[in-house]
């Protein structure tokens, strides 16, 4: 096993930053040609890996390099939404000389190590695991072929190999002392762990966990008869495992056993920090749970001529500035669509996952009073869905594919493919409105909303997540109230739904047709008031703090 520079970093570590942490997620978005992230716990890894390299921080990222990715969005002939998995090659990426072998299912598996140099993106180093190497067998190649495989035996490999072979590729490093367990995934750390160091208690010495959701799909649960067989708890015996964990029953929760095997854990916003201690303090034995609420890089997100007319206090230039960007926007639309958007026309986004409980489709609860609007000649409102379901769930692509259907041959209505790193970032710059309609209190952070405030997209959203330290209606965002959550999910979304379309109709539009100067007045609150606090800067230097 080749000694590859032993943890390596480009830089002098700031001595703030010098204990030797480990970070392990199942994705991370670096940058659009590095295609191994699905969504928001993505690009949060991301951010948190670029603030580390711009911190100077003693830190390494441990990664799956998927060979498929999560998907490629393309379309079908009648522009429904199709998914393609298409093998990727990456010449940025080095063998790191780091192969380590690990035990699945009763089976050897092998897993190389590949770095992505600091150099290349800006981030800490990251290792990023491959199966897909000649001294595996095919079904050992496939574990790190497709991000969340709907497979329950496949999802369960994948997670062996982030945390046992994570954890051995860490030692081959010269180890760390801090093990950064980003949501539940590498839970098979803890038991590598345990088997090293002999107890829980040591084990806790060196764990800290991050809960991002409190959906049940985000908190996984699987056999724990079939999690044994497959050798989930490395060599700990099954006993052991279950007295470790506390979970003596058919099931094993990866955040419950998480909270049990680290010496503190944190949730993504306040307000998450709350929901979570709900969820999880009625159990025994669960460790401390903190709130740091998430954040992105400003240098990597933030457009840089806004950010000058901001500082400068360049009204004229920041306006022409956001049509330039509206402008490079619908060249995109006009490019998939066939539809020829406006720069003076009020634009509102809705672009992120489309998971069930975010309600990509609130704004069609009623279809008229939605094709009223885009149809206006007065006050026109462009608007643009983009995002990728998971592609295995039928209800949510079937809810894209009705957006497209109900968009044909509609001036003002354009769904866009291809929701990733580059697109996300052309809808945060050129979007007037960026709108989030979650129901609260499901969207732990919704960290999207803090990069579309850095390029004066204006947030319109339900008070979920990071915006009640964020938000003052009218002031610097526009805030749907918090709807009565004792009441039938639909009375919430018909409540929620009035709400949205009153502040819709009766402020933003006239606000943004009539009264420039305060729209202008809004977007750059809304830009000041989301740095620094929510550049990941903030939240790089608290995970050291607080945590580490």
């Amino acid at each position: 096993m080749a000694n590859y520079d032993r943890w390596y970093h480009p830089y002098e570590i700031n001595e703030k930053y010098n204990k030797r942490v480990a970070y392990f997620c199942m994705e991370y978005g670096i940058h659009q040609a590095l295609k191994i992230y699905s969504g928001g716990l993505g690009f949060l890894a991301g951010s948190h890996m670029r603030s580390a390299y711009d911190l100077r921080q003693n830190m390494i990222g441990i990664g799956i390099l998927w060979k498929n990715g999560y998907y490629d969005q393309v379309r079908n002939d009648d522009q429904t939404m199709g998914v393609l998995f298409q093998k990727k090659f990456y010449t940025f990426l080095e063998d790191s000389g780091i192969t380590v072998r690990i035990i699945v299912n009763n089976h050897p598996v092998f897993v190389k190590a590949m770095v992505l140099k600091p150099e290349v993106f800006g981030t800490v180093p990251l290792y990023l695991l491959t199966t897909d190497i000649p001294e595996n067998d095919h079904l050992g190649r496939t574990i790190t072929h497709r991000l969340y495989d709907p497979e329950p035996m496949a999802r369960i490999a994948q997670s062996i190999v982030l945390g046992v072979g994570g954890a051995k590729v860490v030692d081959a490093l010269g180890g760390a002392e801090t093990y950064h367990m980003n949501e539940g995934h590498a839970l098979p750390l803890a038991f590598h762990l345990y088997d090293k160091f002999g107890t829980a208690n040591e084990v806790r010495k060196r764990m800290v966990f991050t809960t991002h959701t409190p959906e049940k799909a985000g908190n996984e649960e699987h056999d724990i008869n079939l999690l044994n067989r497959m050798g989930f708890f490395s060599s700990v015996s099954f006993d052991e495992a279950r007295e470790i964990t506390g979970m003596y029953g058919q099931t094993l929760n990866y955040t419950l056993a998480a909270l049990r095997l680290s010496k503190v854990a944190n949730g993504v916003s306040q307000l998450h920090g709350e929901v979570s201690r709900s969820m999880w303090y009625g159990n025994d034995r669960v460790c401390e749970i903190k709130a740091i609420t998430n954040a992105q890089n400003k240098l990597f997100w933030m457009d840089d001529v806004m950010e000058q007319a901001l500082n400068h206090n360049n009204d004229e230039l920041l306006t022409h500035r956001k049509a330039e960007m509206k402008e490079q926007l619908f060249e995109i639309v006009a490019d998939q669509t066939g539809k020829i958007f406006r720069p003076d026309v009020l634009t509102v986004v809705w672009a992120r996952r489309f998971a069930a409980y975010k309600r990509a489709d609130l704004l069609l609860r009623d279809l008229e009073r939605f094709l009223s609007i885009i149809g206006r000649k007065e006050q026109p409102v462009q608007f643009i869905w983009a995002g990728k379901p998971y592609p295995f769930d039928t209800g949510a692509v079937k809810t894209f594919n009705d957006l497209v259907r109900i968009s044909y041959r509609r001036e003002n209505f354009a769904v866009l493919t291809g929701y990733e790193i580059a697109l996300s970032k052309k809808l945060k710059c050129g979007a007037d409105i960026w709108l989030n309609t979650p129901r609260r209190p499901r969207e732990a952070s919704g960290t999207s909303g803090m990069t579309a405030a850095m390029n004066g997209a204006i947030n319109f959203s339900v008070r979920d997540g990071w915006l009640p330290e964020f938000a003052r209606h009218g002031e610097n965002s526009f805030v749907i109230p918090v709807a009565d959550t004792s009441r039938s999910e639909n009375l919430q979304d018909e409540e929620d739904y009035h709400n949205m379309m009153h502040i819709l109709e009766d402020e933003i539009v006239p606000t943004y047709y009539h009264d420039k100067q305060r729209w202008t007045t809004i977007m750059k609150n809304s830009m000041r008031d989301v740095l620094p606090h929510f550049n990941s800067d903030r939240m790089a230097h608290e995970y050291y703090d607080k945590m580490y």
